[in-house]
């Protein structure tokens, strides 16, 4: 089989939720129908965690910052993809994996120290390092967290 049939293959058995686009698109669209891959929302992007993803449609990668929502990416695009910003931005939060330092028994609370919203907390045990918990109604899903982590243990994903 040729590499092209390959390469064009995996595309086509790419999990389609398995990327992050950025904040305020329309959930009734398929992005890669409507998005022209004009790298516009990429450059913009105060943070610059706007990146080019798989076939070169933007995605959101939280390794790099946060997204501090200041609606740059919307008001740049073209193709009018985005919702009205008075909406969630994402339906996506915050969620911590088993290779979170304080589970492995050492204190670290990185995470909770990057979210403005307070949405990360510790719970106190004797004899144990606090095990951090997330208020999914508190968290905006800006991935303040997931950066600063030291395991990557945080992750953004659909909830």
């Amino acid at each position: 089989m040729s590499t092209i049939n390959q390469s064009r293959r995996r595309l086509f058995s790419r999990k389609k939720n398995d990327a992050i686009r950025p904040p305020w698109v329309k959930q009734s669209i398929e992005f890669t129908d409507e998005c022209t891959r004009c790298d516009k929302c990429i450059s913009v992007c105060e943070t610059q965690i706007i990146v080019k993803g798989e076939g070169g449609f933007p995605e959101i990668d939280f390794k790099i910052d946060e997204c501090t929502f200041c609606q740059k990416c919307v008001n740049a695009c073209p193709e009018a993809i985005f919702n009205d910003t008075d909406t969630p931005a994402w339906q996506v939060k915050a969620t911590i994996q088993d290779t979170c330092m304080a589970y492995q028994g050492i204190w670290c609370q990185s995470c909770k120290d990057a979210c403005d919203p307070r949405a990360i907390s510790f719970s106190l045990a004797v004899g144990k390092a606090p095990l951090p918990q997330i208020d999914i109604e508190a968290c905006t899903a800006c991935g303040a967290c997931v950066a600063p982590c030291p395991s990557t243990a945080i992750l953004v994903r659909a909830v």
